[in-house]
């Protein structure tokens, strides 16, 4: 590992692009803004900036709250308001921050919304979410049903379906609340600036098919996706951004260079892996540290699409205005089945000649967790290779076991050594006698009480989409 970091400049441009929009929230009143609370998968971002409104993205919030060690304290808050253990720490975390003030990351308060917009994409707990929003500021709401891919393709009566909506409800709303009219050459130069954003993004994301990976596509990839899945698609410091990510990409590729780190860069790439599910945010850099130490690059995730499938050929296209933006909702990842999430994720892992694939699955997260051992044994049929499965949370660090996952992910890097060494039996010997981890081999404590990660049960396959 080279422990001399380096700032590239995206990077620094990535944090005041953030930080200016969350500074420019806090003075909306005074700059007579108009403020829409919305949603990652499924934003329509462009319209927004078509009506000049400022939008409030709460599982952002929650995120970030987590990575800044707030989340417990917020949690806490919501359960005490009789909130269930149970229920998405996203919505607690989020509940608990507005209960306290609703302080945003510079320090300074969030506004409250003039208009609340749900774009169902996939994920039910977002309309109980909304409910508990509109309970709270008791301002409009413009629901957006998305249908979900339950035969794994978009027709164009589900595209007609969302295009009228947007005609019908949420435009109109858009115009009562801002006083402004529908511009849609406004919002087609906007989605030209998407489009040129989203090639650069996607030639970002392709170049972790080289060897050595120039990037981390999970640890890395959260940050990348920041601008495109927040406050700047479609916009010409969003575009630019991802123009100086991609030269950046583009002289790490040149230079055989392995991706950076909080730690500075990565050394020698030993495991290539394609992640399923969220990251954990309360310990964010100690889950990422587990990888890098152990030489692991992760090339391929899903969670880098769920505000968009542009790496599967999916653009913004400004001839289209509303109709692309329709197709866009509906082609987020969580709204894909569970037999067109298995086939995205068999493709990651032959496509960037993956070592293995490993599942984290979020205790509070229905919409990822939910078929995912299913979908991990069936990955494993058809590859042949092997996958791996851990458990934490979001933003609730009480279901974030240090040692745990750390025994977890070791166990299975072993793992894939064995399958590398042709260890014909690497399934039975997983199961029955579990690999020993490095902390064991330096007789250091397993702290974790020798426990392995569970195999979970051999399911049948299942149909994909014709």
């Amino acid at each position: 590992m080279n422990k001399g970091v380096r700032k590239e400049p995206s990077m620094v441009k990535q944090k005041e692009l953030i930080a200016n929009h969350f500074t420019r929230l806090s003075k909306a009143r005074a700059l007579g803004k108009k403020v829409v609370y919305t949603f990652v998968p499924g934003n329509l971002t462009e319209l927004l900036a078509a009506f000049d409104v400022l939008p409030v993205l709460p599982e952002i919030n929650a995120l970030q709250s987590g990575m800044r060690k707030l989340s417990a304290r917020y949690i806490a808050e919501a359960e005490r308001a009789g909130h269930s253990e149970d229920v998405c720490t996203y919505v607690k975390c989020d509940i608990g921050m507005g209960m306290t003030g609703n302080v945003g990351p510079t320090g300074e308060p969030l506004p409250e919304p003039d208009l609340l917009l749900l774009s169902y994409t996939g994920c039910f707990v977002f309309m109980k979410w909304f409910e508990l929003l509109r309970e709270r500021y008791k301002c409009p709401v413009a629901m957006l049903h998305v249908p979900y891919q339950g035969e794994g393709v978009v027709t164009p009566e589900m595209t007609a379906y969302v295009v009228e909506q947007l005609k019908t409800e949420v435009i109109p709303k858009l115009e009562a609340v801002t006083g402004r009219r529908y511009d849609e050459a406004r919002l087609r130069a906007a989605l030209a600036l998407s489009a040129k954003a989203e090639d650069d993004f996607v030639w970002v994301l392709d170049s972790a098919k080289n060897r050595p990976s120039p990037i981390d596509a999970y640890f890395g990839g959260v940050y990348y996706i920041g601008p495109i899945f927040t406050a700047f698609r479609g916009t010409a410091e969003g575009a630019d951004y991802y123009a100086t990510l991609r030269r950046e990409v583009e002289e790490r590729l040149a230079a055989g260079e392995s991706p950076l780190t909080p730690e500075g860069q990565m050394g020698r790439e030993k495991y290539r892996l394609v992640v399923e599910g969220p990251p954990n945010w309360t310990s964010f850099r100690e889950f990422w540290k587990m990888f890098y130490d152990e030489g692991a690059v992760v090339v391929a995730s899903t969670y880098t699409k769920v505000g968009g499938l542009y790496d599967q050929g999916f653009r913004h296209n400004p001839e289209r205005p509303l109709e692309t933006l329709a197709e866009y909702c509906m082609g987020c990842y969580t709204n894909l089945n569970l037999p067109s999430r298995t086939a995205l994720i068999e493709k990651y892992v032959r496509d960037f000649h993956a070592d293995g694939f490993l599942f984290n699955s979020v205790k509070s997260c229905n919409s990822f967790s939910a078929g995912q051992l299913l979908m991990l044994r069936e990955i494993e049929k058809r590859t042949g290779v092997p996958g791996g499965f851990i458990e934490s949370d979001l933003v609730d660090p009480r279901y974030f076991s240090e040692a745990n996952i750390k025994n977890r992910i070791e166990s299975y890097l072993q793992m894939i050594e064995q399958k590398r060494r042709g260890t014909t039996e690497f399934r039975e010997q997983s199961a029955e006698s579990p690999a020993v981890s490095r902390r064991e081999r330096n007789g250091e404590p397993d702290g974790d009480g020798g426990r392995t990660p569970p195999i979970p049960p051999k399911h049948g396959g299942f149909r994909e989409p014709t």
